[in-house]
């Protein structure tokens, strides 16, 4: 399937949303998720299915100064 992830065109056959964070090497990242404009707590990542046109954003704290 096709999904926009942080604003890229990305093939997938990830089923939910922790399936495609291992694919893009991020399984075990500290990150902040969202599909669609909703927030996904890391603890419904692979309760939240995936669909065909889904627009995923995946945000990595920083730190800086």
């Amino acid at each position: 399937m096709k999904i926009i992830v942080n604003g890229e065109a990305v093939e997938s056959a990830a089923p939910d949303l922790a399936a495609l964070l291992t694919e893009l090497g991020k399984g075990e990242a500290k990150v902040a998720t969202s599909i669609n404009e909703a927030f996904v707590p890391r603890g419904a990542r692979g309760q939240q299915a995936l669909r065909d046109g889904d627009r995923v954003e995946i945000v990595a704290p920083r730190q800086g100064g």
